[in-house]
């Protein structure tokens, strides 16, 4: 092979070149044109494509426009207004600065700009036919601002053609450009046509009604309905936007919109801290919904590591990270029935007395099991059969005598004749409510396959699955106290033996500390058997053996301390799984309203240890509509 000269290439090659960084589609010209609307000012953005932006791109604005003599460099490569010194840079304020895009997009294309800013007296235009910019600059009709027509992209570059897909699906592209930049600008009105058609009409939006009102035509109504307000400022960082409820999520992530000082951005950092916050509450495989915008110092974010800006890189990571997974961790744990965001205070004695469940089946579970919900202010025992069934109504008119000052002495002489022999029912203190009269999940009116607790609420019917709900709270609980005192502990009364393999032996020989801190004590008998001595207060009527079992199992997934330490909330979730109430125990009514009250007060209990949903609600609306009622 001969040894070839070194040559500087000419400026239209080296525009095509650098169109291979910035010029990937359609829709990447459509960005880069309403990125620097944006930084003209302009109020109003229209964008009208044709053959999904193969054929044409016409993007105008109201904005400050350029002058007559700026035209022919506006069209040049490292040509721009918006940088002029090295901190500028590293404080960069404008989204377009790099002043490739415009040279780059008329390498590959038929470019018009036409402009006329305010204090100019006519409007002047510039063309380019994808060669060298020598075009000279021509007189035009036009209103303040600037108008960039962009015809047959890629016409001189047939192998960057054929790579573009069907219309439907660069149009798709495009529309998600128009879509970002117009979540990014509340502030600015857009507009888009396609083939002569109005896709996207959409009016400056100031108010907090008008910026929900245009994520819900960009997005879709419902998840404006399912959605939280975000708005926290912390450490110089600042976050506002709306977050999705774990129930409300999607298959793909493309309901996610994150902003970093205005511009809309793909970061890893980012997208770990929000996938850590929604870790403990989203189902597997599913992805959360989004629209946040995130507000810091220029000089902490350096925007300038990818030619299409669309990835940035902070100067404190982890700071960036913590600050968005605390906050929205938070926000997602204050999620509970009857839509309270504040946080409920609470806090637990193990001295109390728990709700014992029992029945006929209680031997096919290996034993009676507890859904273990004491607290200073609640504590349950199991009434007589004779009062189980007892009226909602007459529920009703207990708890309101709960809500009186002294309540102690009047209830005792105002309840009614039927609540006389309903002694044992256990006085509450529920989250506040709007209606003083019924809490939030309502009273339990029955259990239906011994599967669900179905309860009369305010607004209608509400549904519970009560392994799904009470596995929460037990997982909860355990995290706590996990974390503030260690898992408080048991001695069995009759220690139990575990007939086990000899490697789950070996492992629950090397992982004994660590299983004292989940609150299981175990010793080795023999090479195949253990002996556990111990175990958590809130699993003291699991079944040991398939709880020890799948925690071995753990701990040899993760093979050392650190590891098993690392994924302490995926053991803690397998332990409350084995010590929560299984299908088919029948409750009675007093036990399935303790249920009902302790899941208003748990935290993220509107979703189970593995993200499935732990109720739903039928309204009185819906359910006269299932019969057809009031046609």
């Amino acid at each position: 092979m001969s040894q070839r000269a070194i040559q500087i290439l000419s400026p239209r090659l080296a525009n095509q070149i650098a169109a291979g960084e910035v010029v990937e589609r359609p829709a990447s010209v459509v960005k880069e044109l309403i990125e620097n609307c944006l930084d003209a000012g302009a109020t109003r953005i229209d964008v009208e494509i044709e053959q999904g932006g193969i054929k044409l791109i016409r993007v105008r604005d109201n904005g400050s426009g350029i002058r007559k003599d700026d035209l022919p460099l506006s069209l040049s490569r490292h040509a721009t207004s918006k940088v002029y010194s090295l901190d500028e840079l590293e404080a960069l304020g404008s989204l377009g600065f790099r002043g490739e895009a415009l040279a780059s997009v008329a390498s590959v294309s038929r470019l018009t700009l036409t402009s006329k800013p305010a204090d100019q007296e006519n409007a002047w235009q510039v063309q380019s036919q994808g060669r060298d910019m020598d075009s000279e600059v021509s007189p035009a009709a036009h209103t303040d601002g600037t108008t960039v027509e962009v015809r047959d992209l890629f016409f001189n570059t047939p192998a960057r053609r054929k790579f573009l897909r069907t219309e439907k699906t660069e149009f798709n592209h495009l529309e998600e450009v128009i879509k970002r930049q117009a979540l990014s600008r509340f502030d600015v009105a857009f507009s888009l046509r396609h083939n002569n058609k109005t896709i996207h009409s959409l009016r400056p939006a100031h108010s907090t009604a008008e910026q929900q009102r245009r994520i819900a035509q960009l997005l879709k109504p419902e998840f404006m309905q399912n959605s939280l307000i975000i708005d926290v400022e912390r450490a110089g960082l600042k976050m506002q936007g709306w977050v999705g409820l774990p129930t409300f999520s999607r298959s793909m992530a493309d309901m996610q919109y994150f902003f970093v000082n205005g511009r809309v951005v793909r970061d890893k950092v980012i997208a770990h801290a929000v996938k850590q916050a929604y870790r403990d509450v989203l189902y597997h495989g599913r992805q959360p919904c989004f629209v946040l915008y995130l507000e810091l110092d220029s000089s902490g974010v350096d925007v300038n590591v990818h030619p299409t800006k669309h990835e940035v890189r902070f100067r404190d990571q982890r700071l960036v990270h913590d600050f968005l997974f605390s906050q929205l961790h938070h926000a997602l744990a204050q999620v509970r029935p009857g839509g309270e965001l504040n946080p409920i205070q609470e806090t637990h004695n193990a001295t109390e007395p728990a709700l014992t469940i029992s029945g006929p089946q209680a031997g096919e579970f290996g034993g009676q099991h507890s859904l273990m919900m004491s607290s200073p202010a609640t504590s349950y025992r199991a009434p007589s059969e004779a009062n189980a069934n007892v009226p909602v109504s007459d529920q009703v008119a207990f708890y309101q005598t709960l809500q009186q000052p002294n309540s102690v002495s009047s209830s005792e002489q105002q309840q009614p004749s039927s609540l006389n022999e309903f002694g044992s029912v256990p006085r509450v203190t529920l989250p506040e409510t709007e209606n003083k009269d019924i809490p939030p999940l309502g009273f339990a009116v029955a259990q239906l396959h011994g599967v669900f607790i179905l309860s009369q609420s305010e607004q209608g019917l509400i549904v519970v699955d009560m392994h799904a709900a009470h596995e929460r709270i037990t997982y909860e609980r355990l995290k706590r106290q996990y974390d503030e005192q260690g898992v408080q502990t048991q001695p069995m009364l009759v220690p139990v033996k575990v007939q086990v393999s000899e490697r789950e032996a070996d492992a629950a020989e090397e992982f004994s500390e660590l299983l004292r801190q989940f609150g299981i004590d175990v010793a080795r008998l023999s090479p195949e058997t253990i002996m556990v001595r111990q175990v958590p207060v809130f699993l003291e009527q699991a079944d040991v053996d398939p709880l020890v079992r799948s925690l071995l199992a753990d701990f040899m997934a993760h093979e050392t301390s650190d590891g098993v330490v690392a994924h302490r909330n995926e053991i803690l979730s397998s332990m409350a799984c084995h010590g929560s109430v299984r299908a088919n125990r029948k409750l009675t009514i007093p036990e399935m309203n303790g249920l009902l009250r302790d899941m208003e007060r748990t935290e993220r209990s509107g979703q189970c240890n593995h993200g499935r949903p732990t109720w739903t609600q039928l309204t009185m609306s819906e359910l006269d509509k299932l019969f057809m009622r009031g046609r």
